[in-house]
């Protein structure tokens, strides 16, 4: 008579992690939500002019009122080109925020689309995975794009801009992270003004239109404590070739930031729909 037997789990994180909580099945949330944007394609396309549009405006219009400013390494660089690398962070990070907090509560709130994924061998972190890797496969190709645009218009000053979608991957995988576990304690459509509230001072006080020495002393400190701030840093100092050790702080910033929030989603996720 023959024994069924469970397959042998295999992987690192699958050998640590019960089952309950993690399967080894993120990429078919990631797949799931893949194929449903493929059917709204424009929803999909339309992200990507939004930063174009700023990077035009500046490029044409107020850009020819500013003359050069001090860029990474204290070198002279055009306004454009400051202002360039700022415009592909905020637009990794708001991309992020877009699909994991307004899609996925629709997702968890109304058509109740993880309580299905749970009553199958899915667990909380395999859909907090899922979810994260799509905002940063959609940050990617928004990235890229933005990226080529600035390379016609003769923007990047080394060959180390390309290091650029990366770090828009990152950026957008610690946004998406956060952005998972703020939803998840939000009871209304209308308390997504709160996360607005954050948004607005991140973009326009991040140091994304003009260098930090422009605030205070006393005020600088708060900037530098922003995780926009960390991503914008980054990418003007790999747009413009000028690499220093307090880049590396800034990645160890974001991927900290990128695991906590995907370990407390998950536990989120745990609570809410495990119960």
């Amino acid at each position: 008579m023959a024994v069924l037997t469970e397959a042998p789990r295999r992987g690192v994180l699958l050998r640590i992690l019960p089952s309950a909580l993690y399967s080894g099945r993120s990429t078919a949330v990631l797949e799931r939500t893949f194929l449903t944007y493929s059917h709204a394609w424009m929803l999909f396309v339309s992200g990507v002019f939004e930063p174009l549009f700023y990077l035009m405006a500046f490029q044409l219009g107020f850009g020819k009122l500013v003359g050069e400013v001090v860029g990474p390494g204290g070198q002279a660089m055009s306004y454009v080109a400051f202002v360039a690398p700022g415009l592909l962070a905020a637009s990794a990070m708001n991309g992020a925020i877009l699909d994991s907090t307004y899609n996925l509560f629709f997702k968890l709130k109304y058509a109740k689309l993880y309580d299905a994924m749970l009553a199958t061998p899915i667990g909380p972190l395999d859909i907090a995975l899922g979810e994260v890797g799509w905002s940063v496969l959609r940050g990617g190709i928004y990235s890229a794009t933005f990226l080529g645009v600035m390379t016609v218009m003769g923007l990047p000053g080394s060959w180390w801009a390309l290091l650029m979608i990366p770090a828009a991957l990152l950026i957008a995988m610690a946004f998406s992270a956060i952005g998972i576990v703020l939803v998840t304690f939000l009871r209304s459509v209308s308390q997504f003004d709160y996360i607005n509230l954050v948004l607005m001072p991140l973009f326009l006080f991040s140091t994304t239109f003009y260098p930090l020495s422009v605030y205070p002393a006393g005020i600088q400190w708060i900037v530098q404590i922003f995780p926009l701030y960390h991503g914008i840093e980054l990418m003007r100092g790999l747009s413009a070739g000028v690499l220093s050790w307090g880049m590396a702080g800034n990645v160890a910033y974001l991927v900290a930031l990128a695991a906590v929030g995907i370990y407390a989603s998950s536990k989120r996720f745990g609570k809410l729909l495990l119960r």
